[in-house]
C-alpha cells in the first residue's frame, strides 16, 4: 500500500513538472528590458553642441538581486563608485559586478549617440535579467563636478511583458573628494563640453590631498567658489529620468 501511495505521489509531481515546468527553469528564465535614460539638466540643444547643465558619463547599468546595488545613500562609497564619481572611470565597477554572483547582467551605455550624454539628450539600450535578479541599478558621473553622480539604487524591474517602471533621480555627492570646483581637479572633458575656455588640463586621477572620507549624500549643487559657474554648470533636481520596460 505504501509503495502504491509513493508511486502515485511521484506520478503527480511528474505531471506538475510537465504542466508548469521545473522550478529551476522558471527561476532562471531570461527576460529582456529596454532602458531609457534622459539627462534633465540645463536647457538642452543640438547633440555635440556645448550647453548649460551637467553632461553625464556613459551609464553603467546592472541587474541584480535586491540585496546588492551599486551604491547606498548614507553609506561609504565603494572604490568602484568613487572612481565613477571622481574620474568617470568605469573599470573598477565593471570588475566588481562581473565577479559578483549577486549580479545578472551589466551594460555600459554606448547607445544611439556617442557618450557623454549632454543635457537634454536621451539614450536607450537593452539589458537582461530573470528571477531572482529582480532589480536594476545605474550610476553616471556628473562630469563637471569633483565627485558628483546620479543613478538609481535597486529599482524594481517590471514583471509583466509591456509593463514599465521609472524613476526621477537626484544628484549625489560621493563624499570622497572635496568640492574645490577647480578645473584642475575635474576631469578634462568638462570645459569643452560646457563651452568654457581654460588653460587647466584637468585630471582623470584622484588627488589624495583632496580625500574627504564622507558618505554618499545629496549634492548641494555648484557654489561658484572657483572655475565652475552655477549659471553654466548648475542644476535643479531631478537631474535625470530612467524608464525600464519589459520587452521580452
Amino acid at each position: 500500500m505504501r509503495k502504491l501511495r509513493l508511486i502515485a505521489i511521484l506520478a503527480a509531481l511528474s505531471m506538475l513538472v510537465l504542466l508548469f515546468g521545473a522550478p529551476s527553469a522558471v527561476a532562471n528564465q531570461e527576460r529582456t528590458y529596454q532602458v531609457t535614460i534622459t539627462n534633465l539638466t540645463g536647457s538642452g540643444g543640438d547633440p555635440g553642441v556645448p550647453t548649460d547643465g551637467q553632461p553625464f558619463t556613459p551609464a553603467l547599468v546592472a541587474t541584480h538581486k535586491g540585496s546588492d546595488g551599486l551604491f547606498t545613500v548614507g553609506k561609504t562609497a565603494s572604490f568602484g563608485l568613487k572612481e565613477i564619481a571622481e574620474n568617470g572611470n568605469l573599470g573598477p565597477m565593471i570588475d566588481r559586478v562581473s565577479n559578483d554572483g549577486d549580479f545578472a547582467d551589466l551594460e555600459v551605455q554606448m547607445g544611439d549617440i556617442a557618450p557623454p550624454v549632454l543635457p537634454g539628450e536621451t539614450v536607450t539600450f537593452e539589458i537582461t535579467a530573470g528571477p531572482p535578479f529582480n532589480f536594476l541599478s545605474w550610476a553616471s558621473m556628473l562630469i563637471c563636478t569633483n565627485d558628483g553622480f546620479t543613478g538609481a539604487d535597486s529599482l524594481k524591474l517590471p514583471n509583466r511583458l509591456g509593463d514599465s517602471a521609472h524613476a526621477y533621480t537626484n544628484a549625489y555627492d560621493a563624499g570622497t573628494e572635496v568640492n574645490t570646483e577647480d578645473f584642475a581637479d575635474i576631469v578634462p572633458p568638462c570645459p569643452a563640453l560646457t563651452g568654457v575656455m581654460t588653460d587647466d588640463m584637468g585630471t582623470g586621477t584622484s588627488d589624495p590631498t583632496l580625500a574627504e572620507g564622507g558618505v554618499i549624500h545629496h549634492h548641494a549643487g555648484i557654489a561658484g567658489i572657483d572655475d565652475l559657474d552655477p549659471l553654466i554648470h548648475g542644476w535643479t533636481d531631478p537631474v535625470a529620468k530612467i524608464t525600464v520596460e519589459r520587452t521580452g
